[in-house]
């Protein structure tokens, strides 16, 4: 990577340098979910909320470092959104369909729920191309189905989740890859930061300043790394699992 530019702030500015690179939203209830997979333990701490939410930042004097972390929280807080839309989706989905509380996001329980209550009008199957899946409903010849008519509306909805539920999850994976490689790079290249940060005050008082904003931001990371895992862990599951129900290889 090439050097980092330097950014002396002024004193004019210092509490500009305090704000965080990106502000909190407000934050969004978070609906536990439940799986279909029988004996299946919960997993712990599925909430992002319970550790605390979003990334936030804080400048260190260096535009490059400085957008490099927002980048961080940026792709962190987007993939948090897009896991917690996940889970609502699941849990919206279980709950219309009876399915048990378990606690997870799996889905092959409120599947075949979904079978059982439409099995006499329509042949209901998850299919699944390479990380998209929905859910199927083709009329039953045999059934009572007039030509063009659409399925009721509750089984319109379960499409309607099942599809938002691949789109999320396959969001959350693929930021979570994404997320690994910006973290990576920057745990890897912490001593040489923390000089080139250093160098950028232009006195001890905003070097100590400097150097505690950049821990601060490492800590974050961290923070983000962890969360992030489980994250892309829970949404592989899930496309997994609709892979085993769709009949194709994962």
């Amino acid at each position: 990577m090439a050097s980092l530019c330097c950014c002396c702030f002024s004193g004019e500015n210092a509490d500009d340098e305090r704000r965080p690179l990106l502000q909190p939203a407000a934050s969004t209830q978070f609906t536990t979910t439940e799986s279909a997979r029988q004996n299946r333990p919960a997993p712990s701490g599925d909430t992002a909320t319970t550790h605390g939410g979003r990334l936030e930042m804080r400048r260190v004097g260096l535009s490059e470092l400085d957008q490099r972390f927002s980048d961080v929280a940026e792709t962190f807080n987007e993939q948090r959104e897009h896991y917690e839309a996940l889970a609502r989706c699941v849990a919206h989905l279980r709950q219309s369909y009876g399915c048990s509380h378990d606690n997870t996001l799996l889905l092959s329980d409120c599947v075949n729920k979904i079978r059982d209550e439409h099995d006499l009008h329509y042949r209901i199957s998850l299919q699944m191309k390479g990380y998209d899946f929905h859910l199927s409903a083709a009329p039953v010849e045999s059934a009572e189905v007039r030509d063009n008519e659409p399925p009721p509306q509750r089984l319109l909805s379960a499409q309607d989740e099942l599809r938002a539920v691949s789109q999320a999850a396959k969001m959350t994976v693929s930021l979570g890859t994404k997320l690994q490689e910006l973290i990576g790079w920057l745990l890897r290249s912490e001593e040489k930061l923390a000089g080139q940060v250093a160098k950028a005050a232009p006195n001890y008082q905003e070097r100590r300043r400097l150097e505690e904003n950049l821990q601060a931001c490492l800590r974050e990371m961290r923070r983000g790394k962890e969360l992030s895992v489980g994250y892309k862990q829970r949404a592989g599951e899930v496309l997994n699992e609709a892979a085993q129900l769709a009949g194709v290889e994962p």
